[in-house]
C-alpha cells in the first residue's frame, strides 16, 4: 500500500512536504506552523507515518493526514 498525504498524491524517500496545520511536538515546547517545509522525508512501515527532521526539531515522526506534496 503506498504512503499517500492529505491530497492523495503518493509519497515517496527523499521527497519534500508542507505542513497544512499547526502542531505541538510532544516532549517540547515548539510548534510546528502551517506551512512548515520539510525536506528529505522518510517513509515507514507504517502507512500513515513518515519519519523527518525540521527546524531545530530532529527525530521527528508525522502523520501523513497533516501533510502535502510540495
Amino acid at each position: 500500500m503506498p504512503t499517500r498525504d492529505t491530497n492523495g498524491a503518493e509519497l515517496f524517500d527523499g521527497d519534500s512536504v508542507q505542513v497544512i496545520k499547526d502542531l505541538k511536538v510532544k516532549g517540547t515546547s515548539s510548534t510546528l506552523k502551517r506551512g512548515t517545509l520539510i525536506k528529505n522525508i522518510r517513509l515507514t512501515d507504517d502507512d500513515g507515518l513518515i519519519e523527518c527532521n525540521a527546524e531545530k526539531i530532529k527525530g521527528l515522526v508525522l502523520k501523513t493526514e497533516f501533510l502535502k506534496k510540495v
